[in-house]
């Protein structure tokens, strides 16, 4: 049997994609090894250019790949493919790069390459891609989720950014085909799904009367179920048939990731972002009043060029105001290529790590402010595996339909099945709990003991 090893760098994007891409090699009778401790027959790397760290890294594993088995065919896809073929093709023993589009056509350029090892640059301009490419992910290794990717590319432009250079334009996937995979996910046996994307919230952009609050009304009425999550949206685009929907629905998670990025207006309008803080403000106070108890993440970045002592301190206060329930935060790093690398007035480094630490801080904060408010109350926890924190213990972890991940004395049995837990000690990363009763989906009963389950309350 044949072999293939995969290394994915970067974002969980990437990580979707190559397991759409294991599924190519799955059906041609592959098996997949080890990157690190096995000789593979094809090397496969899924590479990263956010950063020129990425591209750097990117690098690495590719020599990496070509060091372990010079005879394999090591192929080199993903964003840094895309922008750089050039460079990885100048690389001695890399034999084809392919970019991210065409994806399906890798499984006939690998038997192209075992006839004739004639190395193949596979990349196209991406700019002139409209069409959404279909790779589905029919099973994941973790059981209890289940990503579902429905949008590719970003119109933004951003001045930070490359990735509409290496992802295209954004093209949404059709959506009955999206509904047709939910439906197949939940057939498998997941219970929630993930709605990801480059730009996810940017779904329905180049579709006619279709937009994500018309996908989510839909994937609401799939049976079976449990959860619909969305890996990401712009304060943009939540208009008010977003959270009407949001509102509305009894299997949206009561948890959004919206990206900030900088709380001080200047800041914004040098990154090209498409709002002010006074409208990332009111979409977030419109959100907790038809949500009480939402979970708003958010990400960061710090020491954009140009940004001040002061315009710091404003976001500080900004992004103290909205208090968050978790900051995912970044210190500016130069992309070639970007009008940002190019602007005057860089940071200095230490001054970004001084920033950085200080809103780690924050985050942290108020993580642990947003999960003492459901200390004494049952929220709806669905486990994924035992507790890493003390294998063997007895104990396991999952995250609640907000995003607080919850740590209970459970057997492996539970572990992907939807469970009501009571929240008996709130933690910065992980809350304790305790088992109140596990929801049997296949037999619509209840089994273990009653109790009142914290609803989230409507708004009046």
């Amino acid at each position: 049997m044949p072999s293939v090893a995969f290394y994915t760098l970067g974002c969980k994007v990437n990580f979707y994609d190559t397991e759409a891409i294991w599924q190519l090699f799955k059906n041609e009778g592959y098996e997949q090894v080890d990157f690190e401790t096995t000789t593979a027959d094809v090397y496969l790397i899924n590479t990263c250019t956010v950063t020129n760290t990425g591209d750097k890294k990117s690098r690495q594993i590719i020599r990496r790949a070509i060091r372990r088995n010079p005879d394999a065919i090591v192929a080199v896809t993903g964003c840094y493919a895309q922008t750089s073929p050039a460079e990885i093709m100048a690389i001695e023993g890399v034999d084809l790069v392919i970019g991210t589009q065409d994806r399906d056509k890798l499984m006939d350029y690998v038997t192209q390459l075992q006839n004739e090892r004639k190395p193949v640059n596979a990349v196209r301009n991406i700019m002139k891609t409209r069409e959404f490419e279909e790779l589905d992910v029919p099973d994941f290794a973790d059981r209890t989720r289940a990503f579902l990717k429905i949008q590719e590319g970003c119109n933004n432009f951003c001045t930070f950014c490359i990735i509409p250079w290496s992802r295209g334009l954004s093209r949404s996937r059709e959506a009955e085909s999206v509904l047709n995979q939910a439906r197949q996910l939940v057939a498998a046996g997941y219970k929630e799904i993930v709605l990801t994307g480059i730009h996810t919230g940017g779904y329905g952009d180049d579709l006619e009367n279709y937009k994500l609050s018309d996908l989510l009304t839909d994937l609401d009425q799939i049976d079976g179920l449990e959860r619909i999550r969305i890996s990401s949206i712009e304060a943009s685009q939540i208009d008010a048939d977003m959270i009407e929907v949001l509102n509305r629905s009894t299997k949206m998670c009561r948890h959004l990731h919206i990206p900030l990025q900088a709380g001080d207006d200047t800041v914004l309008k040098r990154m090209r972002r498409k709002y002010t803080t006074a409208e990332f403000a009111e979409k977030i106070r419109l959100l907790h009043e038809a949500m009480p108890g939402v979970a708003i993440t958010t990400d960061i970045i710090v020491g954009f060029p140009g940004e001040t002592d002061e315009m710091f301190e404003a976001g500080y206060r900004f992004m103290e105001e909205l208090k968050f329930a978790e900051m995912h935060v970044f210190p500016y790093s130069k992309r070639t290529g970007t009008p940002a690398a190019r602007m005057e007035d860089q940071v200095d480094e230490e001054i970004k790590n001084e920033r950085v630490h200080r809103l780690i801080d924050l985050s942290e904060r108020m993580q642990l402010e947003y999960a003492q408010q459901f200390v004494g109350e049952v929220v709806d926890v669905i486990p994924e595996r035992d507790y890493k924190g003390a294998p063997g213990s007895g104990k396991i972890m999952g995250y609640s339909g907000n995003y607080i991940q919850v740590v209970f004395e459970g057997s492996e049995s539970l572990i992907g099945q939807l469970c009501r837990v009571k929240i008996t000690e709130a933690g910065v990363n992980e809350c304790q709990g305790q088992l109140v009763r596990v929801m049997d989906a296949a037999s619509a009963t209840v089994r273990g003991n009653e109790t009142n389950t914290f609803v989230y309350p409507k708004a009046q």
